[in-house]
């Protein structure tokens, strides 16, 4: 797209760069507001190209999906954002910022069904202590039939113990990271197996989540998820699910959960902030149950919206 072309014309995505991406500090009472966001087109947009998160992967994103103009489980993706970045060490985030910033890219956007919104938050320049952040505000592909349909899944080695985040934390599992390669590589190899996604497991046999997604396990009335202690991320749209659940009257837990459980399972998703909930209708080519009924009722008490 030209440069001159108007910001959120046409089904432009967008980015706004933060002028303050680091909380202030301040010694006394309410920290200042921040600045108003300028929306920008993705070709007017700048970042530098010594930005450590260009040259080093150093920093930490969340993405937002938007259905109909609505946020999904944004505070969970905020407080997200920051606990990866104190994994990092970084600066706390300021979040008021990224919210604004995040709110005024969706404003600006051409409306549509699905945007996808993503707060990204780096070290910044190699030695200039002050870290930078901007949001992206992406039109959303179609997941329709993913949801109602289901997808095919294969399972992967992902080279390390189960107990990883406790015997290397300097490896910073749990955090998300910019540094997603592993993940986009593991997602290139489902494809050259025939799948369309990718349950990781530990070298010692663990299930640990998807390559941008958390696994979830029914076995007859109760849905198990596998624990956060394991290296892995906290999942928000698990946990809106899981307290869908709970309001369904259905027992939830997390677990240590082997393999050969996903294939005796009554049903498997892979739940994430863009697709939201996919039913995993073939693991390891072999069919799995899956329910649509459930799933859609389940997806509409989650998030309020039809399926």
């Amino acid at each position: 797209m030209p440069a001159s072309s108007t910001p959120g014309s046409d089904g432009d995505d967008l980015v706004i760069v933060l002028e303050r991406a680091a909380a202030p500090a301040t010694a006394h009472g309410t920290p200042p507001a921040p600045a108003a966001p300028t929306v920008l087109s993705q070709a007017e947009a700048r970042i530098r190209v010594d930005d450590l998160a260009v040259t080093r992967g150093d920093g930490v994103f969340e993405s937002i999906g938007v259905l109909d103009g609505r946020f999904i489980e944004l505070e969970r993706h905020l407080a997200r954002l920051a606990h990866s970045a104190a994994m990092l060490d970084l600066p706390a985030p300021d979040l008021a910022a990224f919210e604004a910033a995040a709110r005024a890219g969706v404003a600006a956007h051409t409306p549509a069904p699905e945007l996808l919104v993503k707060l990204l938050y780096s070290r910044g320049i190699e030695g200039a202590d002050a870290a930078s952040g901007w949001v992206q505000v992406l039109t959303g592909p179609d997941h329709g039939s993913s949801r109602r349909d289901g997808i095919r899944v294969v399972t992967l080695d992902r080279g390390y113990r189960h107990d990883i985040a406790q015997t290397a934390p300097w490896l910073l599992q749990g955090a998300k990271t910019l540094s997603y390669a592993v993940n986009k590589a593991a997602l290139r190899e489902a494809g050259r197996r025939g799948a369309d996604d990718v349950i990781f497991v530990s070298s010692d046999g663990i299930v640990l989540e998807g390559p941008t997604s958390t696994v979830v396990v029914r076995e007859g009335d109760t849905f198990l998820t596998p624990r956060t202690d394991l290296g892995i991320l906290a999942g928000t749209t698990q946990a809106a699910v899981f307290d869908a659940l709970g309001r369904l009257g259905f027992e939830t837990a997390e677990a240590l959960i082997e393999p050969d459980r996903l294939a005796a399972a009554d049903g498997l998703w892979l739940l994430s902030s863009g697709r939201l909930i996919a039913p995993v209708r073939e693991l390891d080519g072999r069919a799995m149950p899956v329910d649509r009924d459930f799933t859609v009722t389940v997806f509409e008490e989650a998030f309020a919206l039809q399926l």
